[in-house]
């Protein structure tokens, strides 16, 4: 499957700094910031730098440093607002959005890290 980046999304501008963001955390590979209409108390957005369109492009294109460096960002953002299930955490939800079908709003991969109240079910049913 051919995928095709827009470079003039908003997460591409984000990244080349022509639009600011309230940054969380950033690593080589990856950026994490607060969503700007955020739908829980926390609501990070994480991407890569790189330009991937959806979750299967990412995995089947991205090299391994990118892939470990991504997973290892959402980790550490879990860690950043203690949200971990366990004694003091009260766990989160990671949404990640591909296509037309997933309601992807921006064709750029993200996963969105939410937490801070019951979210209730994904799905109705």
């Amino acid at each position: 499957m051919a995928y095709e980046y827009d470079n003039q999304n908003i997460f591409a501008k984000i990244l080349r700094g022509e639009i600011p963001n309230d940054t969380v955390l950033e690593t080589d590979h990856t950026l994490a910031f607060n969503d700007i209409a955020p739908q829980a108390p926390v609501h990070v957005l994480v991407i890569p730098r790189g330009p991937y369109v959806t979750w299967d492009h990412f995995a089947a294109k991205a090299s391994d440093a990118e892939i470990i460096d991504y997973a290892r960002a959402i980790r550490k953002v879990i860690d950043k607002f203690d949200l971990s299930p366990g004694e003091h955490g009260q766990g989160y939800r990671l949404l990640v959005n591909g296509g037309e079908a997933g309601i992807q709003e921006v064709p750029h991969l993200h996963t969105h890290v939410l937490s801070g109240r019951i979210l209730g079910r994904m799905l109705p049913g």
